[in-house]
């Protein structure tokens, strides 16, 4: 899956998109940090990450914003390549996967958005329907709308 993004991202470069965003399952990783609460947010530009965020809030979808720290690169470090499709065992698996894909985007403002844990929902919630979820779908259109 990851592979697949990574080229997912690099591509939409290549036809010119100039702000990428992505929803993915990375990983289960993000349920043991977020539960299936709030969709985990991994951005590369603040701003941007901002916007978004404000977005998820006007429409009432729960997300929040993880670390991108530079040293969380150290975590997919590679022994045989310069990164690998793999965490390092020390935890941080929803970081570890965001960081992976985040190598493939480059400069472009990026958000990576973790939906393992809300993507399928056996409750329904005010946020969060019964079932397939659609999640971070109102928010992306009302961050389109804004633009």
């Amino acid at each position: 899956g990851r592979l697949i993004l990574a080229d997912g991202v690099h591509y939409a470069k290549q036809l010119g998109a100039t702000h990428l965003i992505d929803a993915a399952t990375l990983t289960g990783a993000i349920v043991v940090a977020l539960a299936n609460v709030n969709v985990g947010v991994f951005g590369t530009d603040q701003a941007f990450t901002d916007k978004l965020l404000a977005s998820a809030k006007a429409a009432g979808e729960k997300m929040w914003p993880m670390p991108m720290d530079d040293e969380y690169r150290e975590f997919i470090k590679g022994s045989f390549a310069d990164i690998q499709n793999i965490g390092s065992g020390k935890g941080g698996g929803a970081i570890t996967g965001a960081m992976f894909i985040r190598e493939f985007v480059g400069d472009s403002p990026w958000i990576h958005l973790d939906i393992a844990g809300t993507a399928w929902n056996d409750d329904a919630k005010p946020w969060l329907a019964k079932g397939p979820t659609g999640v971070a779908l109102r928010t992306l259109v009302h961050l389109v709308m804004s633009y």
